[in-house]
C-alpha cells in the first residue's frame, strides 16, 4: 500500500482572470513542493474526466449546462463570470471534469487496494457548489460527487468527509444534509463567507459544524479535533473517509484569520489517518480545496501529504 497523488495538467487552464486569488499558480506551487525527493514514493496518476453520470448524483443537469455554457461563452470572450467570485475561461469545464473525476479515481483507487489513501491536487476547489449552484470559486463539488460515487460504484453505505478549510462548506451540507449515510463535519471560521455553518445546522443529525473565531489558532483546532471531531466519526463508522483539505486557515492566509500554522495539517491528517486506520481500513481521500498564500499553502499541502505518506 502507498499514497497516491492524483492531478492533471488540464487543472492549470482554468483561468480565473489577472489577480483572482483562485489561481493556477496555486496548483503549480503545490506540485513544485511535492516534486522533491521526500515525496518521490507517491504513486502519480492524472485525474480522468468524470462523466455526467457521476456530476448528476449531485448536481443538476441545469448546473452542468451553466457551467458549459459559461466556458463556451469564455472560449469567444475571454472570461465569464458565474457570480462575483466565481470566474471561468476556455478550460475551465474540462478542468472542472479533471477535478471531479481526480476525486472519483481516488476512491476506486483505495476501494480496489491499489493505494492506502490520495491526494487529489485539483482544482477548481469544489466544496461551496450547492446542488444546483456553482459558487465561491467553485463548479462542481468534488468531494460530494467522489461520496456518491463510492456508494454507487463501490457499494460502500457510510461516508464521512472532514473539512478544515476556512470557508464553510456550503455545498457539502446542501448535498449531504437530508442522507443520515452521509456525515459532513467542517471546522471553520465564523462569520466569514459563506455566512453558513452555525452549530445548530444539524441536518438529520450527520453534520457538525464547529464555527471557530478569528484568531482561534491550532490550540482551539486541537481542542476542537480530538473533543468533537474524532467522537463525532467513531460514532458514525464511515467505511470511507474523505477530507476537504483546504489551506487558508494558515496564519499568513489573505483572505481569513484562524491563525494556524503548517504544522497544524500534519497533526490534523495525522490523526484524521490514525482514526481511518481504525475504523476503516485506512481508506481516505483527500481533495485540494483553498489557500492562498502561495508559500504557504505549498508547504501546509507538503505537510498534508507527509502525513499521508506516514500512513499509505
Amino acid at each position: 500500500m502507498s499514497t497516491r497523488l492524483i492531478t492533471h495538467t488540464d487543472c492549470l487552464y482554468h483561468d480565473t482572470s489577472p489577480g483572482h486569488p483562485e489561481c493556477s499558480d496555486r496548483l503549480r506551487a503545490v506540485l513544485k513542493a511535492l516534486d522533491t525527493e521526500e515525496f518521490s514514493g507517491l504513486q502519480r496518476e492524472e485525474a480522468p474526466l468524470a462523466s455526467e453520470e457521476q456530476i448528476l448524483r449531485v448536481h443538476s443537469k441545469e448546473l452542468i449546462a451553466n457551467v458549459q455554457g459559461a466556458t463556451a461563452l469564455a472560449a469567444r470572450e475571454g472570461h465569464v463570470r458565474i457570480d462575483a467570485d466565481t470566474i471561468v475561461s476556455e478550460g475551465s469545464y474540462t478542468a472542472a471534469l479533471r477535478a471531479a473525476g481526480g476525486v472519483c479515481a481516488g476512491v476506486d483507487a483505495v476501494m480496489a487496494g491499489e493505494a492506502g489513501n490520495v491526494f487529489c491536487a485539483v482544482r477548481p476547489p469544489g466544496h461551496h457548489a450547492e446542488p444546483g449552484v456553482s459558487m465561491g470559486f467553485c463548479l462542481f463539488n468534488n468531494i460530494a460527487i467522489g461520496a456518491q460515487h463510492a456508494r454507487a460504484e463501490h457499494g460502500v453505505s457510510r461516508v464521512a468527509v472532514v473539512d478544515f478549510d476556512v470557508h464553510h462548506g456550503n455545498g457539502t451540507q446542501a448535498a449531504f444534509e437530508a442522507d443520515g449515510e452521509l456525515f459532513y463535519v467542517s471546522l471553520h471560521q465564523s462569520p466569514l463567507y459563506p455566512g453558513t455553518g452555525d452549530a445548530h445546522e444539524t441536518g438529520v443529525g450527520n453534520i457538525v459544524n464547529i464555527p471557530l473565531a478569528a484568531g482561534s489558532g491550532s490550540a482551539q483546532l486541537r481542542q476542537s479535533v480530538e473533543g468533537v471531531v474524532i467522537p463525532a466519526l467513531r460514532a458514525f463508522a464511515p467505511e470511507l473517509l474523505m477530507i476537504s483539505a483546504g489551506f487558508d486557515g494558515h496564519k499568513a492566509d489573505p483572505l481569513a484569520g484562524l491563525n494556524y500554522e503548517t504544522q497544524d495539517y500534519f497533526w490534523v491528517t495525522d490523526i484524521l489517518l490514525d482514526l481511518a486506520d481504525e475504523i476503516c481500513e485506512g481508506r481516505v481521500v483527500s481533495g485540494l480545496e483553498g489557500g492562498y498564500n502561495l508559500v504557504d499553502l505549498a508547504e501546509s499541502a507538503a505537510a498534508h501529504t507527509r502525513a499521508l505518506l506516514r500512513h499509505g
